[in-house]
């Protein structure tokens, strides 16, 4: 057992203050992704509540939409959450392994002859095709699982999931009883769009063929879906995009709150002359004597090559000792350029970190720039980016550092 030495019998002059300690442990990363455990949490009872009476899931596919899977599952059923969506097999066994009592569906389907897994962990696979249902119906029949599957029904997305003709040939089936379907689905294609007529269509659709699969809960909302109202909520909702900060209500303010920060380290500062061009291209020219600090982040790192700037198109910007600046010339692989001739002579040093997301920099305003939507930002970000944790339950192999401070996990 480790015992941390008493800070009163180390000499004061050793001792290092939180932010020391976090700068010495994130002294070789490149920068800095921060997830808000406590912010996932307090998205999802504001969910909860807008959704009650229905039950509020939480969506953690694509690693929590790039936030960790195993921390915001962990974080959520500690809140109360009981019941998870992932994509993958995959996906379930790092969420099974972190909350071992809750509900696990995986969306992409049932596969044969992989209906041991499913079992192995406790998941449930959600059936979107009468083959899939044939092979599942032949492993339980097999094997004598019983753990349960959802159908999945298409109302108009064309994506995904039974015909309305299809799903009403199998209710016989459900009348008969013991028929291990645990839940019917279906998924909106435009709820963030509030006045779209493909909504009502939808959930006409949905709500005939949902009553008929009786005794069965329903589930039609997305994260938009339920804020188009208490008829769309059905008896469980499953968030996802608006858990980790991203505005389901884009026609009007974001109701939820921010969940990560982004942080990338000044490695170089450089003075361009007038006339001069900076990055690729030679895109962008300096029209005085400028001063440019370069980042360490670039597509690579998910900060993608559209937020670039040229001579004739302002680029997006980032946060430098508190005031916002604009990105200089192409975004690389690697690195962006900063213009931060406007600040004071030093408050720009090789070393600083500047803020990609954060101190009033949306994952939804950054989506703008890049011409893409905030799920895609969130989970395309911080691949080479030290990922550290604020609030929540750290894991056990995660050091624990000072109430204030973010925890460290492994690199991103």
């Amino acid at each position: 057992m480790n015992i941390a030495p008493d800070p009163k019998s180390i000499p004061e002059s050793t001792l290092l203050s939180p932010e020391a300690n976090r700068a010495a442990a994130l002294a070789s990363a490149v920068g800095v992704l921060t997830v808000d455990l406590d912010a996932i949490v307090a998205n999802w009872r504001k969910l909860e509540k807008t959704a009650v009476p229905a039950e509020c899931a939480g969506v953690v596919k694509a690693n929590a939409y790039g936030c960790g899977a195993e921390q915001v599952a962990r974080a959520l059923a500690g809140a109360g959450c009981k019941t998870f969506f992932v994509a993958t097999i995959e996906e379930a066994r790092v969420v099974r392994a972190a909350v071992p009592n809750a509900a696990i569906y995986a969306l992409s389907g049932f596969f044969q002859n992989t209906g041991e897994e499913y079992a192995k962990i406790d998941c449930k696979p959600v059936i979107g095709d009468l083959n899939e249902l044939a092979e599942w119906d032949v492993f339980c029949r097999r094997s004598g699982w019983s753990g349960g599957a959802a159908i999945h029904i298409d109302t108009g997305m064309n994506r995904l999931g039974l015909t309305i003709s299809e799903a009403q040939g199998i209710i016989p089936r459900i009348n008969a009883g013991d028929h291990g379907i645990t839940l019917v689905m279906s998924h909106l294609a435009s709820a963030e769009q509030l006045n779209n007529p493909f909504n009502a269509r939808q959930i006409t659709s949905f709500r005939e063929i949902a009553s008929l699969f009786s005794g069965v809960p329903a589930s039609l909302s997305n994260s938009s879906g339920i804020f188009l109202g208490a008829q769309f909520q059905f008896d469980l909702v499953r968030p996802g995009a608006a858990l980790y900060g991203i505005n389901p209500t884009p026609e009007a303010d974001n109701p939820m709150q921010p969940v990560v920060e982004l942080k990338a380290r000044i490695v170089q500062i450089r003075n361009v002359e007038k006339g001069e061009t900076v990055g690729y291209g030679g895109t962008w020219t300096a029209r005085r004597p400028t001063r440019i600090a370069i980042v360490s982040a670039g597509y690579a790192d998910g900060y993608f090559r559209a937020a670039s700037a040229n001579d004739g198109t302002r680029g997006a910007e980032v946060v430098v000792a508190g005031k916002r600046c604009p990105i200089a010339g192409r975004v690389s692989m690697d690195l962006i350029a900063v213009d931060v001739t406007d600040l004071e002579k030093n408050a720009a040093r090789r070393g600083h970190l500047v803020t990609l997301i954060g101190d009033g920099i949306t994952v939804d305003e950054l989506a703008h720039h890049f011409g893409t939507i905030g799920y895609e930002v969130m989970t395309s970000l911080g691949r080479r980016f030290a990922r550290m944790y604020k609030g929540g339950n750290p894991t056990a192999a995660e050091p624990v550092t000072a109430a204030s401070e973010p925890t460290p996990a492994t690199p991103a």
